[in-house]
């Protein structure tokens, strides 16, 4: 049973729009991180999805909102995994370097969209990674803090420093240049 909703349109109808707006999400991740974001192009990603490239220009205006769109999903799952974390002064690094290594296991896809991100000159682009990379990294500072680890500054700069290297590591595929932590 379908209902209706103030604007006129019946619920199901907009489960569908969301559900159809992340089903193109996920689709623009994996495109965008195995063509680039240059070469990658909607038709790709309406392609994945089953669905028409106007379809995608429904939803999203053009290539870059999409991008845009795909890497807040990306930092917005980073900072809900670093949220979860709890553990007291001696442990909270260690669960840290944990959550973020789950996340490249479960989510490889988004941590190539980081790297990404990083060499694109698009202004937009430019700004939802600096966006992005603060809150993470006021987010795990705030983390650090609270558990009354000394010297805090220090700790999230090298915590954030070997997760951009693991970044790197992952994307260029040699698990070589993975930081070896204090805490293996």
């Amino acid at each position: 049973m379908t209902t209706e909703s103030s604007s006129g349109r019946k619920k199901s109808d907009e489960s569908v729009s969301v559900n159809r707006r992340e089903q193109i999400l996920e689709a623009a991740v994996v495109v965008f991180a195995e063509n680039g974001y240059y070469r990658a192009t909607t038709a790709q990603v309406a392609e994945k999805v089953g669905i028409s490239q106007p379809y995608v220009f429904k939803v999203f205006k053009n290539k870059e909102e999409l991008f845009v769109a795909s890497l807040e999903r990306a930092f917005e799952r980073i900072i809900r995994s670093f949220q979860g974390v709890e553990a007291p002064a001696d442990q909270v690094l260690k669960e840290s370097i944990k959550v973020y290594e789950l996340l490249m296991k479960t989510h490889p896809n988004e941590i190539i969209l980081q790297v990404q991100g990083l060499g694109i000159r698009d202004e937009v682009i430019r700004e939802t990674m600096k966006k992005g990379m603060l809150e993470i990294t006021n987010l795990v500072h705030e983390k650090f803090v609270a558990a009354g680890i000394e010297q805090p500054e220090v700790e999230v700069s090298t915590f954030m420093a070997n997760g951009m290297l693991c970044n790197i590591s992952m994307a260029l595929g040699m698990p070589e240049l993975k930081p070896k932590h204090r805490t293996e």
